[in-house]
C-alpha cells in the first residue's frame, strides 16, 4: 500500500452535511460515509462499490458542491491498482 491519505477537514466537513441532507441520494451517501470514516482512520481505503458510486456522483451535473468535495475525497483514497484488467 502506498502513502496512506486522510479526508482533511473541509471535506468530512462537507461529507457529514451530505449524510444529514434528507434530498441527498444513495450514491453521494455512501462516497459521504467513505470519506468521513477516512477523516479519523486514514489507514482505511474505499471499497470498489463506495468508488464507483464516487465516481458516478463527480459525473452528475446535478450533484451539489458538498457531494462532489465529499466524493473527490472517497475516490483519492482508492487502493491503487486493484481493477479490473482490461483484454486485448
Amino acid at each position: 500500500m502506498a502513502k496512506s491519505k486522510q479526508t482533511g477537514k473541509k471535506a468530512a466537513k462537507a461529507a457529514s452535511k451530505v449524510l444529514r441532507s434528507k434530498s441527498t441520494g444513495k450514491r453521494s451517501k455512501s462516497a459521504a460515509g467513505s470519506a468521513l470514516t477516512q477523516s479519523k482512520s486514514p489507514k482505511e481505503t474505499t471499497g470498489k462499490k463506495a468508488a464507483r458510486a464516487a465516481s458516478k456522483t463527480l459525473r452528475d451535473g446535478r450533484t451539489s458542491k458538498a457531494s462532489k468535495s465529499a466524493a473527490g475525497s472517497a475516490l483519492s483514497q482508492t487502493e491503487k491498482g486493484k481493477g479490473k484488467k482490461k483484454k486485448r
